[in-house]
């Protein structure tokens, strides 16, 4: 938000698999009525979370909202959040599709491990590096192998290869324990500021797969239904969510392209010099 007020020409695209729901936005940490007036952002609120939403989907709609900022002559400046949905867009990876009868056949199979041997067997390429317990992956990579026709593996350069590309990557970097604690500050936040609420006014229609998989939703849902109190869930999101931040930082941590910024006291302060710098040169 600093550096587009500066810049002037800059529209903020949010590289989030969450934000793209609608009603889901306490829990999600999505930008206020009052930031988004200010500032035009991009991605969020694309879809019901009743819907599924998919890594192809959302590289259609980044490629609309980039043609979109083009056409006023701004530069965009992507934030957030989701790795993988990072990486589709910065290298335009080449997306497989959907083929929804192979994977219900293959999601009533509860064998997980016996599911990944079947990858092991059709794509050792694709297995050597998925976790064998990862089912929603394991899953994913067969769904492809079986309904291309061929391995799921030969689809785009994948996530372990790192391509010259243009877009600047940059990183903030807190101390350990200061991502600790402002976790639990801002789970406690999300409760204080109408996260019960939300979840209450969305539980009764569901959530897609996709967007179940959102951090604080199940659990509040669980308060809900009685079989949590609010400390409990609480608890639990914040435990969730200190897993997800340290696979978030193995995963951008691998990338070579990021230049990190270690921040000591006022991340506003510190990184927006190091943005508008990358932005203006």
């Amino acid at each position: 938000m600093d550096v587009a007020r500066r810049l002037g020409d800059v529209e903020l695209v949010s590289i989030d698999s969450k934000q793209v729901y609608r009603g889901m936005d306490v829990g999600t940490a999505k930008p206020t009525s009052a930031e988004r007036s200010e500032i035009p952002h991009h991605l969020l609120d694309l879809v019901e979370p009743t819907d599924e939403f998919t890594v192809s989907e959302f590289r259609d709609a980044y490629s609309a909202a980039l043609v979109r900022i083009a056409e006023r002559s701004h530069r965009a400046l992507l934030v957030g959040g989701t790795g993988l949905y990072h990486r589709v867009v910065i290298d335009d990876f080449d997306l497989p599709g959907q083929w929804t009868e192979i994977r219900t056949e293959l999601e009533a199979d509860v064998d997980t491990a016996s599911l990944f041997e079947r990858l092991r067997t059709l794509d050792p390429a694709a297995a050597a590096k998925i976790e064998s317990t990862n089912r929603r992956r394991i899953i994913r990579a067969l769904e492809v192998t079986l309904g291309s026709g061929r391995p799921f593996s030969s689809f785009g350069p994948g996530v372990d290869d790192y391509p010259p590309s243009e877009v600047i990557q940059i990183g903030l970097r807190w101390p350990r324990e200061v991502i600790t604690a402002r976790i639990a500050e801002r789970v406690h936040h999300m409760f204080d500021h109408g996260l019960v609420a939300e979840v209450s006014a969305l539980v009764d229609t569901g959530f897609s797969r996709t967007a179940a998989q959102a951090l604080g939703y199940e659990e509040t849902s669980e308060m809900l239904a009685g079989r949590m109190s609010q400390d409990e869930a609480a608890a639990m999101i914040v435990t969730r969510t200190r897993k997800f931040a340290v696979r978030q930082e193995r995963w951008f941590r691998r990338d070579p392209r990021v230049r990190w910024i270690d921040i000591e006291h006022d991340a506003v302060a510190e990184a927006a010099p190091v943005v508008i710098e990358a932005l203006t040169t």
